[in-house]
């Protein structure tokens, strides 16, 4: 588990040193080039605390520095021609899918009207969201959704980056419903309670390629072009305190 709360204070449970380089560089497990095994399979325990009155903004900068020292990680960023998919519309007539739509509430105006005030109530079990995103396993549920957001919460489902194409301005409502490969959400490890599991995927469930078609009327065109990646110079397995 990884939490980064507003209090300053970052606390990280039994994750990979992967997970970190994700949240600090805001990459996807795919974009991490060099990185030896161990940053995989090995877990680790952190807890940092960042100065009084520190912007959320600075966290990630002070990750970084924190996998410098503790780490000693020296890496860089740059861009390479890699395979991606390209997020279209699926039929040539342009119709959209039935669980997709345009979006319903003016979320900005609906946020600006809550300034000071609680959150909304997360929607039951299967009804859809007024405004933001939440991800299941299995499951999309979004309420005002750019198309390029979507493109980019799909990149860490799909293993690889995911540009927009579709030509779809403005925000949409959608629920996505599907059998996730594998356990978990991406880059997320699972930890089920003492004696429990998570339940295997379906293997006769329709994949996430198949749901979007179906239930968007979107799909994954596989191409090629310039993805930003994370190129690890050298990494260490920190000694104890």
């Amino acid at each position: 588990m990884l939490a980064m709360p507003p209090t300053g204070r970052v606390t990280a449970t039994n994750v990979p040193v992967r997970l970190l380089l994700q949240q600090a560089y805001q990459v996807q497990p795919f974009q991490i080039v060099g990185a030896p095994n161990w940053t995989a399979s090995d877990r680790f325990d952190i807890v940092a605390k960042a100065p009084d009155g520190a912007p959320p903004e600075q966290y990630r900068p002070m990750m970084r520095n924190l996998l410098a020292d503790r780490f000693k990680l020296k890496a860089h960023m740059e861009t390479r021609e890699m395979p991606l998919y390209a997020l279209v519309v699926a039929r040539a007539d342009g119709k959209l899918g039935s669980n997709l739509s345009p979006a319903k509430t003016d979320c900005d105006a609906a946020r600006g009207r809550r300034a000071g005030g609680p959150p909304p109530a997360p929607p039951q079990p299967g009804q859809p969201i007024e405004c933001g995103f939440m991800i299941g396993i299995g499951t999309m549920n979004a309420g005002g959704m750019a198309m390029a957001d979507l493109a980019r919460s799909l990149s860490g489902f799909v293993n690889r980056f995911v540009i927009d194409k579709t030509g779809l301005s403005g925000k949409y409502d959608f629920q996505l419903t599907y059998t996730p490969e594998g356990r978990g959400l991406p880059g997320v490890p699972v930890a089920p309670p003492i004696g429990a599991d998570v339940p295997a995927a379906d293997p006769n469930g329709a994949s996430i390629f198949t749901a979007l078609q179906e239930q968007l009327g979107l799909k994954l065109d596989s191409q090629k072009g310039p993805v930003d990646v994370l190129v690890i110079d050298s990494i260490e397995q920190p000694t104890a305190d």
